[in-house]
């Protein structure tokens, strides 16, 4: 990756870019060839190329890494999430954060299941246990949570809550393989945790999923449901889906295991670095993470307030895109404001204040392994520049700001 020499003049005002080519937002960080091609041979040659011995093998290791009783590997996290609410035999409402990518909300609405919005918390973005309870009423069957960008959720007070009110209680983990509660994986909270192992993800199979669990009859179900609803039998016990895991993507997911620490440990630094270069700027919030978890940084997200600022989200991602830094709006706008889940928002119980806010300045910043610590810093300082330089006049109408103090 090549950069230009630093200019006060940000490329959006006519001065030279920060880099001189575009560089990828998200990069997956890969085993060995070598290393998966040797799993993966036996399989190959045995013909067996789907949901067999790789496939248990990874199941198997993941059971012991994250110190759950059952793993399910499927096709990827949303036939995960979809196959796990109907194997609850979950009726009527789910709540779900609405700050949330919108496979979780398609896993319900798939299982013709309404969903009902709860809010974030300001600090941490993800969903509360204190909002939860205001939306549970006589027709709410579970709840959806989400470890946003890999942040774990409050689970024992969400959870406890579950149990008060006798609720299903299912974690979207996409994001969180990796993470930690107080000390505990991410993976055996709840009914069960659904995670992702798609390329934009840590642990990358190239697309499939992991359903985690403690409940041997839904794991049962699970099983049955990724290959149609048939155990082998010919004779369905579930309306199920082709929802298998194949051979090879069981491979490369076994042979990035070991990478994982290394990953979660250089995650954690680039995020650190963006926080504190960028902590000292007007109008720049972050996402709090308590210093007894441990979060993946999946994404890193800023949040943008532009009266203090001084540009809105979207002029600050106009303005980087012009320096070749792309940017990513993970995830705007929020469920509840997409035409597919308006009609289910009702504005007399639904208040999701703190998710609009919050949705409305959040911009991910690139975040990968690969990401040299002088790129990491050259993002940071051009949105330094950016917040420090003064336009004139003629330059101001570009961004539409007229000063720092001045939003748009």
């Amino acid at each position: 990756m090549s950069f230009t020499t630093s200019s006060k003049l940000p490329a959006i005002y006519g001065g030279r870019p920060a880099f001189s080519q575009r560089f990828p937002f998200i990069r997956p960080s890969l085993p060995a060839l070598s290393d998966v091609v040797n799993d993966y041979e036996v399989a190959y040659r045995s013909g067996l190329l789907t949901n067999s011995n790789l496939v248990a093998r990874l199941e198997s290791a993941v059971c012991e890494r994250l110190r759950v009783k059952y793993c399910v590997a499927v096709s990827s996290c949303t036939s995960g999430l979809m196959m796990v609410l109907r194997g609850l035999g979950l009726t009527g409402e789910v709540i779900v954060p609405s700050f949330t990518f919108f496979a979780t909300g398609h896993a319900i609405r798939w299982n013709g299941l309404t969903p009902v919005f709860a809010d974030c918390d300001p600090n941490t973005w993800t969903v509360t246990a204190a909002d939860i309870e205001r939306k549970i009423t006589s027709r709410t069957s579970a709840i959806l949570a989400v470890h946003l960008y890999g942040n774990p959720c409050d689970h024992e007070a969400i959870g406890n809550l579950a149990k008060r009110h006798g609720l299903k209680l299912v974690f979207d983990a996409a994001h969180a393989f990796g993470s930690q509660r107080r000390g505990a994986p991410v993976g055996s909270f709840g009914d069960a945790e659904v995670f992702s192992l798609s390329p934009t993800k840590l642990l990358v199979a190239g697309e499939g999923g992991l359903v985690t669990t403690n409940d041997a009859k839904l794991a049962g179900a699970i099983r049955s449901m990724r290959n149609y609803g048939d155990l082998g039998a010919y004779n369905p016990d579930w309306v199920g889906l082709n929802a298998r895991m194949s051979e090879f993507n069981a491979a490369l997911a076994i042979a990035g295991l070991p990478l994982m620490e290394e990953k979660i440990k250089r995650r954690n630094f680039v995020a650190n670095t963006y926080t504190e270069m960028l902590s000292g700027l007007p109008g720049v919030r972050f996402q709090s993470v308590d210093q007894r978890d441990v979060h993946t940084f999946k994404d890193y997200s800023i949040h943008v307030t532009p009266a203090s600022f001084g540009m809105t989200r979207d002029a600050l991602a106009t303005a980087l895109l012009a320096e070749n830094i792309e940017t990513k709006k993970y995830f705007y706008p929020p469920l509840h404001k997409q035409d597919l889940y308006k009609q289910f928002c009702d504005p007399r119980r639904d208040d999701l204040t703190q998710t609009e806010y919050v949705t409305e300045g959040v911009l991910s910043l690139p975040i990968y392994e690969s990401l040299s610590d002088e790129t990491v810093q050259t993002v940071a300082s051009a949105i330094k520049n950016l917040v420090e330089f003064e336009p004139d006049q003629s330059r101001s109408e570009i961004l539409g700001r007229p000063s720092r103090v001045s939003a748009i």
